[in-house]
């Protein structure tokens, strides 16, 4: 197992460019965030889709379409230069592309809603819940594009500006999660009341992705970056074609080599992860108190942990690769902590520790999921920065496609 410390590059010294009014990582931080707000936007909207269709596991089948189409992007991503011997699309081709499909699929799911149940009494038929799948596996599909693209790209920057970008991610869930709390009580609980409230949560993150194409193609004009476009040791941040010789095969089976445990580790967060979130919180555990407030206030518990996890990486990045990687092995103590809440003692199932172990499960997910981003480039060389940041984001994939099938183990038996 590896046991070494990573060492700023010359990405993270004293000669870079300022960054005026931090706008460079504000931009990088609502990228961020944009390309997890339609997966968000769709498993906050929980409550009103379990309505439509009572009869189906929503958060479970909305994981594995958008799991298994997000990890089949990244792999072609991964393996494009090495398969089919040609250059990537330019990352402005890519970027746009991914928006473009977000803002499509979120305005599909209202307009489907309208078409399909006009009775306000009515429940989806199964036509409606395959396209509401389909827009999901199509979210996935621009999720691997853009996010395995921006990560990439970022690989090249100086540290902070992925944390920006994983700290932008975690916001998203955060963002679409208390835009839900407030269309949901500020409207009557009624059917016409949340249907009402799910139209207006979906139109304003459409809004957020129109936002996000307007800034990213503003991003190349900001001297920081326009610094590291031309910077002669590194490929540019706005159109990442490779040095003049391709990565090949044999180079990218390098950089897995290289970061073979920190790739491990990525997978092992994210089976912890998304084996019990968002599936088990929505559908397993149950509250008299809170009722169909519950799965909501879960959701959002384990956002706002995750992003304060993902923020914490701005005041200290773990050092030691080896710790990091026994602190994501460790999260599987979760398994047996949740499971109590099922079948253990009455205490254990009450509300307080459900809740405070989603949000330990978000910390940690958000935490050391930043402290990999950001330390993976670092153990490449800086033309080597792009398909690391590709790899990673393949990895967590990957975990969260394995984590997303196990997570349909919790209705195995149920109380």
């Amino acid at each position: 197992m590896v046991n070494q410390h990573w060492q700023p590059s010359a990405r993270d010294d004293q000669t870079e460019p300022k960054d005026p009014y931090y706008v460079a990582y504000i931009i990088h931080f609502l990228l961020g965030a944009g390309y997890l707000v339609p997966w968000n936007s769709f498993i906050t909207a929980v409550d009103y889709f379990q309505y439509l269709y009572p009869a189906k596991h929503i958060s479970k089948v909305f994981s594995v379409a958008y799991m298994v189409a997000a990890m089949t992007v990244l792999f072609i991503l991964t393996c494009w230069s090495s398969f089919f011997k040609m250059k990537l699309p330019a990352l402005k081709t890519r970027m746009n592309l991914g928006y473009a499909l977000f803002v499509l699929v979120l305005l599909v799911a209202p307009i489907t809603d309208w078409v399909d149940h006009r009775d306000e009494f009515g429940r989806g038929s199964n036509f409606a819940f395959v396209v509401l799948v389909s827009t999901v596996a199509v979210t996935g599909f621009a999720e691997g594009l853009t996010g395995g693209s921006l990560v990439g790209a970022t690989g090249k920057l100086p540290g902070r500006y992925m944390q920006a970008v994983v700290a932008g991610n975690a916001s998203a869930g955060v963002l679409v999660c208390m835009l839900r709390i407030i269309t949901k009580a500020s409207l009557p609980r009624s059917r016409k009341g949340l249907r009402t409230s799910t139209h207006i949560y979906f139109f304003t993150s459409t809004l957020i992705e129109l936002l996000c194409i307007i800034f990213f193609n503003l991003l190349h004009r900001i001297p920081t970056i326009q610094h590291y476009m031309t910077e002669p040791t590194q490929t540019s941040h706005l159109d990442d074609h490779p040095p003049k010789t391709e990565l090949r095969r044999p180079e990218t089976l390098l950089v897995l080599k290289k970061l073979r445990w920190l790739a491990v580790s990525m997978v092992t967060i994210y089976v912890v992860t998304l084996s019990i979130f968002p599936g088990y919180l929505s559908e397993n555990v149950n509250s008299t108190f809170f009722g169909d407030w519950y799965p909501v206030l879960l959701i959002t518990a384990f956002n706002i942990g995750d992003f304060l996890g993902k923020c914490l990486t701005a005041l200290y990045v773990l050092k030691r690769s080896r710790w990091v990687v026994w602190g994501c092995i460790g999260r599987v103590v979760f398994f047996p902590l949740f499971m109590g809440c099922i079948f253990g003692p009455n205490w254990l199932r009450k509300e307080v520790p459900v809740v405070l172990l989603t949000l330990l499960l978000g910390v940690s997910n958000g935490y050391l999921t930043s402290v990999l981003m950001i330390v993976a480039p670092k153990f490449v060389a800086v033309e080597e920065s792009n398909i690391s940041g590709i790899v990673m984001s393949l990895f967590l994939a990957i975990g969260l496609v394995i984590g997303s099938a196990l997570g349909w183990l919790w209705n195995i038996r149920r109380r």
